[in-house]
């Protein structure tokens, strides 16, 4: 049974449509990234599916009993708050000391538990984030736009973790990124979303999408090269 499924959904603010007519569903498991221009509802649709907002049209169920990690876009934290990475890791509950050092481990954060938030780099921080995230044993990690502010270095060593990640869980992650090429590359599905569906598939029949291709262009960018990963089966490619 697939952990979110979404069917004909869709969404209207004043009167104007954001979202339309969208079919989803992510599988245990799975790697799947929202990819699409600003204003393109991708943030909105994870949104819905997380049950922060309600549909205007249409149906999500969730596998019951669902654990979901989450890892925001950005989290404000004031410079002047005394808070370690390890002190973060224990919010909002305690975890035991051994399921905090084999996280630490995992995401790559090994010596930084005594280290303030505030001094932490992006890609430290975003570390942090998603560690915390992991020790809820999710079944599903859901990360909206993790890599801002990282270089195309950072990027690719971020999403590299990702699916390490997934790899050593096996949790399906659901992924809303601006970051086209290098995410693309660590997916296993991709959905390219413009206010509905525009098309879907593996990362590389996405980006020969004459969907895809009308919105962002033919170049792949340096990015991709960094992080080459294929997958060469279940493509299809779903023309809106």
């Amino acid at each position: 049974m697939s952990l979110i499924t979404a069917t004909n959904l869709g969404l209207s603010f004043g009167g104007a449509a954001v979202l339309q007519g969208v079919d989803f569903r992510i599988d245990p498991g799975e790697i799947v990234t929202i990819v699409g221009p600003n204003g393109s509802g991708k943030s909105t649709l994870l949104r819905l599916l997380l049950g922060v907002i309600p549909p205007s049209t249409g149906k999500i169920v969730h596998r019951a009993g669902l654990r979901v990690g989450y890892v925001p876009q950005k989290l404000a934290i004031d410079a002047s708050l005394p808070m370690t990475v390890g002190r973060f890791l224990q919010l909002p509950m305690r975890h035991g000391a051994d399921a905090v050092a084999k996280v630490v481990q995992d995401v790559g954060i090994v010596g930084l538990e005594d280290r303030q938030l505030s001094a932490l780099s992006g890609g430290q921080f975003q570390r942090a984030l998603l560690a915390r995230a992991l020790l809820t044993h999710p079944e599903i990690l859901v990360l909206d736009e993790p890599t801002q502010g990282l270089d195309q270095q950072g990027e690719a060593a971020f999403y590299r973790l990702i699916e390490q990640v997934r790899t050593k869980t096996g949790c399906a992650v659901l992924m809303v990124s601006h970051d086209l090429h290098v995410v693309m590359a660590a997916s296993d599905r991709v959905i390219c979303l413009n206010g509905h569906v525009c098309c879907e598939g593996t990362p590389h029949v996405v980006r020969d999408a004459p969907e895809y291709r009308a919105m962002f262009g033919h170049g792949t960018g340096g990015a991709l090269a960094l992080y080459q990963h294929e997958h060469e089966h279940g493509d299809h490619c779903d023309h809106a």
